[in-house]
Order: structure tokens, then C-alpha cells, then sequence
């Protein structure tokens, strides 16, 4: 049995592979007892939860620099990390509301980075669901990262819900054309 309960400005911290940890705050309230798969919402544009949001964390290492990378020179924290930091949250808001065998995919990403990060500082990027397609296929968010000395970019970014065995044969289906 499972047990959740979500209200106002309710956050839900659990660790991720790869991420220091990661929270999920919704804007509704209700309180469920039962199996956890039984809540799972399905995909519906009114199911997906506006202002839900997702704040994903972790510590700039060597490997996560401009430098290591090649965006630049210098060995601050890459613009590519903030900017994939900040699309692995929108994902992993929006992954909690799709079906079993969907996925999403970033289709846009409009992103400022305005300050820099040493090696060694803590990162951290939260996404919020800013609005659905009326199909319910495309997802708005509003993306934005800190590191512990105050915020280090901003911006927006839509994702797509697809199915993903169809998504992917029709990626690979390209290599049949080449």
C-alpha cells in the first residue's frame, strides 16, 4: 500500500540516479490510500496539473564545465548542463502524468544564462507547467537555475508527449532512407 498526500505548496523529495535529489510540488489537494500505480493520472491536457514543478540538484563538477564540454574556455559550470538540468526537470515533472510505454520530448528551449558557477558550488534548476495544448500533446514550461549564491539563468521550454516505441521507429525509420 501507498499512501500520498498532496496539498497546497506540498513538496515530494526522492533521489535520482544521477541527481542529488528531486522534488514535485503540485497546487491541488487530495489525500489517497492505496496502491501507488493506482493514482498515476493518465494522459488528459486536464489531468496535467498546471503549476505543478520539479526541482532537480546537483554539484558542478570538472565534468560538468564549459571547459570539459567545449561551449568554452573557462571552467565554470556549461551552459549545455544548466540547460539539460533544466529540461531533465520539466521531464521529470511531466513523466508523473503519462501513460505507461509515453515519454516527452524537448521541441523548444529559450534560455538565458546570466551568472557563473565555480567547480565545487551546488546547482539546482526547477521547472513548472505553465500550460497544455488543447490536443494535450504539447506542455509549456517555465525553467529556472540558482546556485547557492542566487539565480544563474531563466527561460521557457515546451515539450511534446509522444508514444515512444512509435517515436523511436520513426527516428531510426531515417537510417533506412540514408
Amino acid at each position: 500500500d501507498f499512501c500520498l498526500s498532496r496539498g497546497l505548496g506540498d513538496v515530494y523529495k526522492r533521489q535520482l540516479p544521477g541527481a542529488a535529489s528531486f522534488s514535485l510540488a503540485h497546487s491541488t489537494a487530495f489525500l489517497y490510500t492505496g496502491k501507488a500505480e493506482d493514482i498515476l493520472p493518465r494522459r488528459n491536457p486536464l489531468m496535467i496539473l498546471i503549476g505543478t514543478k520539479c526541482r532537480l540538484e546537483q554539484t558542478v563538477t570538472d565534468a560538468l564545465t564549459a571547459a570539459n564540454v567545449g561551449s568554452g574556455a573557462l571552467p565554470v559550470f556549461g551552459t549545455p548542463y544548466m540547460s539539460a538540468l533544466m529540461e531533465n526537470a520539466a521531464m521529470t515533472c511531466l513523466q508523473s502524468f503519462l501513460e505507461e510505454g509515453q515519454g516527452s520530448v524537448g521541441t523548444h528551449l529559450d534560455i538565458s544564462h546570466d551568472a557563473p558557477t565555480p567547480i565545487g558550488m551546488k546547482v539546482w534548476a526547477e521547472a513548472e507547467i505553465t500550460a497544455v495544448s488543447e490536443n494535450g500533446k504539447m506542455v509549456d514550461f517555465a525553467v529556472k537555475a540558482w546556485d547557492e549564491s542566487g539565480p544563474i539563468g531563466s527561460g521557457t521550454h515546451t515539450r511534446a508527449i509522444v508514444k515512444n516505441e512509435k517515436f523511436l521507429a520513426k527516428c531510426n525509420a531515417k537510417l533506412e532512407k540514408k
